[in-house]
């Protein structure tokens, strides 16, 4: 999962990009209210974290622009403003959820992944499909009749990002996308090693190949 972090505070902002690269997330981080829209405008993001007294544009006005174009991404306000207005504001505004400063990165990561769990139309907290369930918060996966394992960051973003969509198939180009974040570097090979360690872990039916197109993981019947 992609997530654009706009944060100017230069300590939050690397506490919480290293926190959530530590959870498997691709986090590009920006310190504008202008360079966050210039970043939308080049990049699909699954979840953005808004701080609100950003400079150049106010958190409040990047929101307003970012729901003003329909944009559906998940917007969770991380902030000190703790007045009811304020709050007030931004949920109106469009935010899907207002985490106030100081908080707990743990909490932050619920948060995140409950409004992620909205936006896929399920209150469930763990991924489904047709052969596999992936609990996004133990990165630990279960092929039917098999066992439950641990994966490794990335293999838990790859395989979140194809169980996000079950059905569809995604091709190498998605799934970096998902997986890597800006500054990166990606082996040529990266995403065949990533599907074949997983097939190792869950049965070689877990991810399908369509071949000449991507990958996908079966549908729940």
């Amino acid at each position: 999962m992609r997530v654009l972090l706009v944060e100017d505070d230069p300590m939050i902002g690397s506490a919480v990009q290293a926190a959530l690269k530590d959870e498997s997330y691709a986090a590009d981080w920006v310190r504008s209210g202008p360079s966050a829209l210039t970043a939308l405008a080049a990049q699909r993001y699954d979840v953005m974290l808004l701080d609100l007294g950003l400079p150049g544009q106010d958190g409040q006005e990047v929101l307003h622009a970012v729901r003003a174009k329909d944009q559906a991404m998940p917007v969770l306000i991380i902030t000190a403003r703790d007045g009811l207005q304020d709050r007030l504001k931004g949920l109106d505004g469009g935010a899907d959820d207002y985490v106030l400063k100081p908080f707990e990165m743990a909490e932050l990561l619920a948060r995140m992944r409950a409004v992620l769990r909205r936006k896929g139309g399920t209150a469930a907290p763990v991924l489904t499909s047709a052969q596999l369930s992936l609990d996004p918060a133990t990165h630990e996966a279960t092929a039917t009749g098999q066992a439950t394992v641990a994966l490794s960051n990335r293999e838990f973003a790859l395989l979140q990002a194809l169980m996000m969509r079950p059905g569809a198939i995604l091709s190498r180009a998605d799934l970096e996308d998902r997986v890597y974040g800006w500054g990166e570097e990606v082996e040529s090979n990266a995403i065949e090693f990533l599907i074949h360690a997983l097939r190792k872990k869950l049965g070689s039916q877990a991810i399908k190949n369509v071949r000449g197109a991507g990958w996908m993981v079966s549908r729940s019947v």
